[in-house]
């Protein structure tokens, strides 16, 4: 059994996997059904996720996609008010997904169980996560986030992430973090062609040796839409990705994948099934 370790005292063990609901404070979501706008339908829908047998809830107040900086202030005046209600009122742990260290900090204040960041990580959000004692996911990334590149080519994804993901994780505990506080999120799309996502998701349980949980978002990615379509092109917009990504939550499972984020309960289904037959 593997455990990441959130605040208070709060700690996670696997298996069976978990599903972590998918909370967005935004009207630009590139999921139409992941749109809760104010803090308080944010509050209202993440409820709802809890009670349709979600385990934890991510909560974001930025979307992920490539634009314009949000300010700090904007991102926390919706971010920070979200997470206090549902640390009031869901029953589960909430984690803040923000790579902005002011944002985090709000969002700690407010209650939450850990960051879910974005950016790969930094000396300053480390050192937060390490003063705060919460639980922290690590993404892999190769620049900053929001802003459009092409992938890099590699030789091979997965070499690559298991260097990068030990140098991450090394800086962090040289910061202070805890080990078991930190989980691993793959950064399916960020950075990555459709193959090279794909290889990842074939071969996730090769990340395990670096002994932390895997944390896979792979909710009705871009990569999904792209394999159903046939070409990156003409992918499927994300509204249309759902029995893919139903499957892939399955694979993920089968893989090796400790928390799933994903946002509808068709998709919770589809792990829960794969758990109980991969973990019986």
């Amino acid at each position: 059994m593997s455990v990441w370790r959130l605040r208070d005292g709060l700690e996670l063990g696997f298996p069976p996997p978990l599903a972590a609901g998918v909370v967005n404070v935004t009207a630009d979501s590139f999921y139409s059904g992941a749109r809760s706008v104010t803090p308080e339908q944010a509050v209202a829908d993440g409820v709802r996720l809890v009670e349709a047998g979600f385990d934890l809830l991510d909560v974001g107040a930025v979307a992920a996609r490539s634009g314009p900086a949000v300010p700090p202030e904007d991102e926390a005046a919706k971010l920070a008010p979200g997470v206090a209600g549902l640390v009031e009122r869901a029953g589960v742990p909430v984690l803040a997904d923000t790579f902005s260290v002011p944002v985090a900090r709000a969002a700690l204040d407010a209650g939450a169980a850990g960051i879910n960041d974005i950016s790969g990580g930094s000396d300053e959000m480390f050192g937060l996560v390490a003063e705060a004692g919460c639980g922290y996911v690590l993404m892999h990334i190769e620049g900053p986030p929001r802003v459009d590149r092409p992938p890099p080519r590699y030789d091979d994804v997965v070499a690559h992430q298991l260097e990068w993901f030990g140098e991450r994780i090394e800086a962090a505990i040289a910061a202070g973090v805890a080990a078991e506080a930190i989980a691993l999120d793959p950064g399916p799309d960020f950075d990555k062609g459709v193959d090279d996502t794909l290889e990842l998701l074939r071969r996730l349980g090769e990340l395990r040796s670096l002994g932390r949980p895997l944390f896979a978002a792979i909710s009705r990615k871009d990569f999904l839409g792209a394999v159903v379509a046939g070409s990156w092109e003409r992918r499927l917009e994300a509204d249309e990705r759902g029995p893919a990504t139903d499957a892939a939550a399955a694979i993920a499972v089968a893989r090796g994948a400790d928390i799933l984020r994903l946002h509808d309960v068709e998709a919770l289904d589809a792990m829960r099934t794969a758990a109980a037959i991969t973990h019986s």
